[in-house]
């Protein structure tokens, strides 16, 4: 379902090749891992219309593993020494692409940290990636965490981590810890200097100035105030609970059954440049210019999570003529994936990442997302209570009219068939840019 265009633009898309790319996930390259080697990738291919067939591993240049489709998540068992992998996709006009992969497998049990490295430095958001064994539990390991200055920040099921986590600038003292199945535990510390890097706004829920727009299909052309043609929609602030923060927001969407299914509200708030609702219209278009990196953060909460169809964050970007659209959506009812936004070809592109958000509890998600030097769209990672998928996709930007400044932040509730209503919260949103 297409959330972005408004019906007084027409938005021209640059003309530029997609590639084939075989994102892996885990185990990283140079890694030093245990057996069985857990390897977890997805595939995209640009120049096959009729998509991804499979993928595979080789080590040491046999081919051990193949699946079915454009997702990878297995493991292979493999003997203590150093291997040469390759992870391969294959599409279904006889295309191939490839990302090798050069790990370390040890029989010695313990915490093994992929990254962050002990003694590096950081920005304030850093990818914790670990695994685990022990020798001492036979039912094995059953969580790992991480803690910061002696506060446990994360805690992950399982012997693998993989969680995005937020430092504080300065020196920081870290932890990686396991805990197994007997009562056990073990720990590596991991010794940090975190960088001061962006500029933050907080509480971007609590802020006036938003706007919201109700769509259907076919065309989702847009319609306010609430109601119209079918839909309802609001926004109501300063909610004390639910809430982390005791200044929650609420947004609701419903419709008219039968009348006006598959319905969405786009709730979006100007940041930077024109309209800005903090402060900061960057008159002198100085500002801009000099953004590449940005970070979406928010709590949302819903006690019925299940009739909602999709939930979307995006970030999107204007200037000298230049559009930038970082398209995230959650399936829910719709199957439970990640998909991310393709500015070339205008469509929902599915990432293979799965994705389950909490009905009746907060969840936390992160979208990190850069403009690169080229104008091209990198879509970073996605992070969804504290297990972070890193994407590493590009796409191409798209023309705008040449008065278009700005930057802005879209929350987009997507309805079910019958349009029922429901309601979620919003809270602790920020914004991060450098």
């Amino acid at each position: 379902m297409n959330k972005f265009w408004h019906a007084a633009l027409i938005l021209l898309i640059f003309a530029a090749p997609a590639l084939a790319n075989v994102t892996v996930n885990s185990p990283s390259n140079a890694a030093t891992v245990s057996s069985p080697v857990q390897f977890v990738a997805i595939a995209t291919t640009g120049t096959c219309s009729k998509g991804v067939a499979s993928m595979g591993v080789y080590v040491n240049d046999k081919l051990l593993v193949v699946q079915n489709g454009a997702s990878l998540n297995t493991g292979v068992p493999l003997s203590p020494g150093q291997y040469n992998t390759v992870v391969e996709e294959w599409d279904y006009c006889g295309g191939a692409t490839f990302t090798p992969v050069g790990i370390t497998v040890t029989s010695q049990t313990g915490i093994f940290i992929t990254s962050p490295a002990n003694n590096s430095t950081v920005n304030t958001s850093a990818n914790f990636v670990a695994t685990a064994t022990t020798g001492t539990c036979s039912k094995g390991v059953a969580s790992m965490g991480v803690y910061v200055n002696n506060n446990l920040v994360v805690v992950q099921n399982g012997a693998k981590l993989n969680a995005q986590v937020s430092l504080p600038s300065g020196a920081q003292h870290t932890v990686v810890e396991e805990w197994d199945y007997c009562g056990g535990a073990s720990y590596v510390p991991v010794n940090l200097t975190v960088l001061n890097v962006g500029t933050k706004l907080s509480n971007i829920q609590a802020s006036k100035g938003w706007n919201s727009w109700g769509q259907g299909p076919p065309d989702y052309v847009d319609c306010s105030p609430s109601p119209c043609n079918g839909f309802q929609f609001s926004l109501t602030s300063n909610i004390a609970s639910p809430s982390l923060s005791g200044n929650a927001t609420q947004f609701t969407l419903g419709g008219s059954s039968g009348t006006a299914p598959w319905g969405d509200v786009l709730f979006s708030i100007p940041l930077l440049g024109q309209f800005s609702t903090q402060g900061i219209p960057d008159t002198g278009r100085t500002l801009l210019p000099t953004l590449h990196n940005f970070t979406y953060d928010a709590y949302f909460y819903s006690p019925n999570l299940g009739l909602s169809q999709v939930m979307e964050f995006d970030i999107n970007m204007y200037m000298n003529g230049v559009g930038f659209l970082w398209g995230t959506q959650c399936r829910i009812a719709g199957g439970n994936e990640w998909d991310i936004w393709d500015n070339l070809n205008a469509k929902w592109v599915p990432t293979g990442v799965a994705c389950n958000p909490v009905s009746g509890g907060w969840n936390h998600v992160t979208v990190q997302a850069q403009r690169q030097a080229d104008n091209t769209l990198l879509y970073e990672s996605i992070t969804l209570n504290g297990v972070t998928a890193n994407l590493n996709k590009t796409y191409p930007p798209f023309a705008v009219p040449a008065d278009w400044y700005g930057v802005t932040a879209n929350y987009q509730m997507d309805g079910n068939g019958n349009e029922t209503p429901y309601a979620t919260y919003l809270d602790n949103f920020s914004f991060t840019y450098w």
